[in-house]
């Protein structure tokens, strides 16, 4: 199975109101999809296949699908957990990149993902950070930051006086 074949079940699972990957691919993709994917997998080397292509992937949003700046940009970020706070201690598959952080919410254990959105709610920019690092410090990373300009409104969590002069400088206003 080629890497885009893999890429396109991964989108089509996300359209399909399936919320089991797993039920997905064995009912769907190899049940009624399977004159579209010649050379179909068992479910476990799809998952395989999938850790594979994320980069690419991620790589693919980054360039085709963002959207453009309108002068009015919004952030924020949201907690990605990858275990509950009673088995950080026995999680293996993010240990060394995983962190526990806080949010709204309470503490977690994972990542963050930050997010620019325009108004329209076209995707301007992401990262994915580990979950102990502030809000802010996305927005000192000029790549983060490098296609918007104007007005950046975000929730409380992003004031800070050195920040709104840094971002005033490069023509954001906080």
């Amino acid at each position: 199975m080629s890497d885009s074949e893999v890429i396109t079940i991964m989108i089509l699972f996300h359209f399909s109101g399936y919320k089991c990957l797993k039920h997905f691919y064995v009912r769907h993709v190899l049940g009624h999809m399977r004159h579209l994917f010649p050379t179909p997998v068992s479910y476990n080397r799809f998952t395989e296949l999938a850790r594979r292509v994320i980069v690419p992937f991620i790589l693919f949003l980054k360039k085709c699908l963002m959207g453009g700046c309108t002068g009015i940009s919004f952030v924020d970020s949201t907690a990605l957990r990858v275990c509950r706070n009673q088995r950080i201690h026995l999680h293996r598959v993010f240990k060394g990149l995983a962190q526990r952080g806080q949010c709204s919410m309470g503490w977690f254990y994972g990542f963050k993902l930050h997010l620019v959105c325009n108004e329209r709610g076209e995707l301007l920019s992401f990262m994915l950070t580990p979950g102990n690092v502030d809000d802010r410090d996305p927005l000192r990373n000029s790549s983060f930051l490098e296609n918007i300009s104007g007005k950046l409104v975000g929730d409380k969590g992003y004031i800070s006086k050195g920040l709104f002069e840094k971002l005033f400088i490069d023509g954001i206003q906080l």
